[in-house]
């Protein structure tokens, strides 16, 4: 083994250790799709984000479950517990979900194709798992828009053709191919759906995009009829739904109107929406099927609910008497909005459940809403039932749900979010059915006494004016569960987001002083204010602070004791206020007098001149000095509530005095770079600091110096993190790249690309979880940390070596539990790396070392006696017992053979080893290792054997040793002790060692000469070494004793 210490003697300064390249594996290889760290788990948060349908599957008479798309696989809610998810489909499809369509216990899904070289099929899936798969014809650039099925067929309708296959085989039959339109256009998109009508046995009603709607035939493939429009402004046909009524067609075309049309007739029968200025296209229509809900009383049938993915209202109309306008759900769904970067919205479909008085609901804002209509009393507008939703716009920041001082919140559990769409959501890791959105109050109630939900409102006016009820977007939050108080606290009688400047005095806290209050602060986008939340009610807060010089909130901070928050503007300045009575506490610096105005100016005249004459001597402050010039970025406090960290786009990091709210001291990095974020890891008392240099800069507040500095990002720091243990800072950065840097070390030890770029993370405090968002997605997706498990190696990686793995998914697939990632073998050179590192047995001559041997070994070996006198057996071994009648047995049983030139008897000799091995002339490994030790006067090799005896094995040994005269195998023991304890090694294996030589042995040291002058040699060592030892240890405990007395 190669040695780092210096031949030549140990005042030589000690060989810095090399990495040892491997000739069977090639430097800056790259490491394939996986993450040295980090395995994907899941993607959390997505319901309904696309515009493909939800269906309906029913399960008896009065339970349904209800599938969604997100994105490449399909997920099952049940109706009857909640809307709670039961199962998602797997395995996941190649490309996106375009349609799907449920039949009995099955459901057809569509996928890819929408883009001209995009493979494309149709699965078919049960209970999640997939079964079959469709033969689709191969058409480039045109994907399934819906899928029909029923009776013996299965119809597929695209751009511009219709696929039909058997049900029983899932064979196809026959390719559709649509003439040309009236307007003489070939090859027509097919922009209207596609359905099929009770007692109209084979036939499908295919809509067009010039208003008609075809009847085919799809036995014979041939086209019976079209139902020409009744005027060509119409517009497309967008939806087609057959009513409760035999041979009656409900049609809604592009501009907005709805004809129901009785198709043996080929006439209108009702005519809707044609009449109002400004018209919106349908895109849903469904009919109640219970015979309720329309007539003055709601005792008769005839409603029909409509919707469209402009806006998010649902309209129902009573069809008795030539059709009117029952009434108008506002605001089922989020509306689409072009404020503040986009939010989708918009509703995808509606649909009654049959012979239920229960309306379900997808929108295009990611949710998915149950409504129900009350029958007493009777009212047309239903109210809602079960809820489940997430972000409606990508998420903008991330943070882990930190736990109380009594741990009654599982620690790592939830998870805080904010996204662009102006919402604040809590997700649990363990059950998502425990997820929800923080309320911000009853948006719609306080719409309706502003008069916005109005029916005179465009939809683009009806967005806009529910957006501004809103608390603007999130861009920074902070938390603290040490005083929240849960369900039972108590929000007092004023309304939420009070201004707390407006007044002098505060709310009387009183009664939240038993319950607890406020536990998260948020800043918004824009906005002065800072707003609280209580995370126990799941709420919006009493309180909204202001920042005293009028700026907007950059940075906010909560103290651990959960008591105070604070708040950076984008002006410099910092406030303190009290979260339970909402008082300002405290200014940073505070705010002076005119006459403590005037003495600053002239300290600040006279400490110029002074610092012009003397400029090494360190910078005071003096009170109401120190303001930050630009905004603040990051705001932090210490665990004891002492000291404030503050940072900012000035390039300084200031240290306040919690209490009088002095500066204490400065890092000043400016000009060289702006802070442009900061996190604080407490336990440690790092703060990590976000640079525009594209730098991650650590510093010790205790020292107030910097202790590392963190390179290699390509582009815009976007976010980063400590991990739970401080011991990693992950970041991520706009070239859509993950980093992983050892604060210890300072290496890069991870690297992953994404295919989008990360905008926020966080890491769990219990180290499980990696949570991250990405700027094209409103889902959030969870990482598993491997080092939990497995060794994760410190090594520097290269750029080459930066891997691209895939994102995790909402189904899992292709991810890995803790478990399955625990398991995981990497196929890198980091396993082979840690074996080519050469280790050093002895740093120095002048140090005394412990051996690496179990210390369960050589305790074992002191008390072997012990032990076997606890596992001897108090009883003697049973005879068996004989074997039942009924068995077989030979009746001649002979002995086993044995070889003939091999004597019967044993004797004394044979049982006694050492006497055995005198007989034979052999020696042990043992012995002659012993033996050559004495010869070369090197024991290294006879220690290195002993080492790895076991200590039954090693206790043997020292047993047989020669008990008779010259003593010479006893006295070659002793020297090699006493030579182990002059290169001061293993020294708690030679007092093992010489403990049970003496036991054993002890009766004849006294009979030789020799082996009396060796164990007296070995003692001048062991006197010599443990004198040496008690020094260093006492001035070892006197130091610190002497650091940890009070009097420094």
């Amino acid at each position: 083994m190669p040695s780092a210490v210096p031949a030549n003697g140990a005042d030589e300064p000690l060989a810095k250790r090399l990495k040892l390249s491997n000739g069977d594996v090639s430097k800056g290889s790259a490491t394939g799709t996986k993450s040295r760290i980090f395995a994907p788990f899941r993607t959390l948060g997505l319901v309904s984000p696309t515009a493909v349908p939800f269906i309906s599957i029913p399960l008896g008479k009065t339970t349904f479950q209800i599938s969604t798309s997100v994105g490449r696989c399909l997920q099952t809610y049940d109706l009857r517990r909640g809307l709670n998810l039961v199962f998602l489909s797997r395995p996941e499809t190649p490309e996106p979900i375009t349609a799907t369509f449920a039949w009995k216990d099955r459901v057809f899904a569509a996928w890819g194709g929408e883009e001209p070289g995009v493979q494309n099929g149709i699965w078919v899936f049960k209970r999640g798992k997939k079964i079959g798969e469709l033969e689709l014809p191969e058409l480039s650039g045109e994907g399934v828009k819906q899928i029909l099925c029923f009776g013996s067929w299965i119809v597929a309708c695209r751009m511009t053709r219709i696929e039909v296959w058997k049900t029983a085989t899932y064979e196809h039959y026959t390719t559709l191919t649509l003439h040309s339109s009236r307007n003489g256009v070939a090859n027509e998109t097919l922009l209207g759906p596609i359905c099929t009508m009770p007692t109209f046995l084979n036939k499908v009603f295919v809509g067009r995009q010039d208003g008609s709607v075809e009847i085919w035939n799809l036995s014979t493939g041939k086209l019976i009829y079209t139902l020409l429009p009744l005027a060509s402004h119409l517009g497309s046909v967008t939806a087609l739904q057959p009513t409760p009524a035999f041979s009656l067609l409900a049609i809604a075309y592009s501009n907005g109107s709805i004809t129901v049309h009785d198709v043996r007739l080929d006439t209108d029968i009702i005519t809707l929406n044609a009449s109002l200025s400004q018209r919106a296209s349908i895109t849903a229509i469904s009919f109640r099927t219970d015979g309720l809900g329309a007539g003055d009383g709601g005792r008769e049938a005839g409603v029909m609910a409509t919707a469209g993915s402009h806006d998010g209202d649902i309209t129902f109309w009573d069809l008795n008497g030539g059709g009117r306008l029952m009434g108008t759900l506002r605001g089922a769904h989020d509306p689409p909005s072009d404020v503040h970067g986009g939010v989708a919205g918009g509703i995808s479909k509606v649909e009654f459940l049959p012979g239920q008085p229960v309306l379900v609901s997808s929108g295009l804002d990611n949710s998915l809403k149950s409504w129900i209509f009350d029958e007493t009393p009777y009212t047309p507008i239903p109210r809602i039932l079960h809820s489940r939703s997430g972000h409606a716009a990508p998420v903008t920041k991330l943070a882990f749900l930190s736990s109380d001082a009594d741990g009654a919140d599982a620690v790592g559990k939830w998870l805080l979010s904010a996204g662009k769409d102006r919402s604040l959501w809590g997700w649990s890791l363990r059950r998502d059915g425990q997820s929800t959105e923080l309320s911000q109050g009853n948006i719609r109630k306080r719409a309706r006494k502003l008069g916005t939900l109005g029916d005179s409102l465009a939809p683009s006016q009806l967005s806009n004016s529910i957006e501004e009820l809103r608390a603007p977007e999130i861009t920074c939050l902070a938390s603290s569960l040490n005083r929240d108080g849960g369900m039972g606290t108590s929000i007092g009688a004023g309304s939420v987001w009070a201004n707390t400047s407006s007044g002098k005095r505060g709310a009387d806290a009183s009664g939240s002083g038993a319950t607890g209050w406020e536990s998260i602060v948020t800043g918004h986008k824009g906005d002065k204010f800072a707003r609280t939340w209580f995370w126990g009610r799941k709420r919006a807060g009493r309180w909204a602070f202001e920042t005293g010089d009028g700026g907007e909130v950059k940075s906010v901070a909560v103290t651990q004791c959960g008591t105070f928050a604070l708040i950076g503007s984008s002006n410099g300045g910092i406030d303190m206020f009290n979260l339970q009575s909402g008082i300002h506490r405290q200014r940073f610096p505070p705010k002076l007098t005119v006459a403590q105005m005037r003495k600053l100016k002239v300290r600040q005249a006279s400490s110029n001149e002074f610092d012009s004459e003397h400029e090494t001597k360190p910078k005071k402050f003096g009170l109401g000095e120190g303001k930050h010039t630009k905004a603040v970025t990051g705001i932090m406090v210490d665990g004891l509530n002492r000291t404030t960290i503050t940072c900012g786009l000035d390039g300084k990091v200031k240290f306040w005095d919690f209490a009088t709210g002095t500066l204490q001291d400065e890092i000043d990095w400016y000009p060289m770079t702006a802070i442009t974020g900061s996190h604080y890891y407490r336990p440690s008392d790092l703060v990590a600091l976000g640079c525009d240099d594209l730098s991650i800069r650590v510093v010790d507040i205790v020292t107030k110096k910097l202790v590392r500095e963190l390179w290699g990002c390509a582009g815009q720091i976007s976010d980063f993190c400590f991990s739970n243990d401080g011991r990693w800072i992950v970041a991520a950065s706009m070239d859509s790249i993950i980093r992983v840097w050892d604060l210890p070390t300072g290496h890069l030890i991870d690297a992953i690309r994404l295919d989008s770029t990360c905008t926020a993370l966080a890491f769990s405090s219990t180290g499980e979880f990696l949570a991250t968002a990405h700027v094209n997605g409103v889902g959030i997706n969870v990482w598993n940390n491997r080092s939990l498990f497995t060794h994760v190696a410190t090594r520097n990686i290269s750029d080459e070596e930066i891997a691209k793995v895939p994102q995790p998914t909402a189904s899992g697939e292709g991810g890995q539990s803790l478990i399955e990632a625990a398991f995981d073998q990497l196929d890198d050179e980091d396993s082979g790396m840690d074996g080519l590192l050469p280790t050093s047995d002895q740093l120095s001559k002048d140090i005394m070392s412990l051996s690496l041997v179990p210390k369960s070994r050589w305790q074992t070996l002191l008390h072997l006696d012990v032990i076997k006198h606890r596992n001897k057996p108090k009883e003697p071994p049973k005879a068996p017992e004989k074997a039942p009648f009924f068995l077989p047995t030979l009746e001649n049983a002979r002995a086993l053979d044995k070889p003939a030139n091999e004597d019967t008897q044993v004797t004394a000799a044979d049982r006694s080893r050492v006497r055995k091995m005198d007989r034979n002339g052999a020696e042990s490994e043992f012995t002659t290792l012993l033996r050559s030790g004495g010869e070369s006067g090197d024991y290294s090799p006879f220690i290195t054997h002993l080492k790895t005896l076991s200590p039954a094995a090693a206790d043997i040994e020292i047993r047989s040793l020669n008990p008779l005269q010259p003593y010479v195998e006893l006295t070659l023991f002793v020297s090699a002790l006493a030579s182990r304890l002059r290169q001061k090694r293993d020294y708690e294996l030679v007092q093992a060692w010489m403990a049970v030589f003496l036991r054993i042995h002890g009766e004849m040291v006294t009979q030789d000469e020799s082996l009396v002058e060796a164990l007296k040699e070995w003692r001048a060592e062991q006197e010599t070494e443990a004198k040496r030892l008690n020094g260093l240890v006492g001035y070892c405990a006197g130091v610190v004793g002497f650091l940890r007395s009070a009097r420094i």
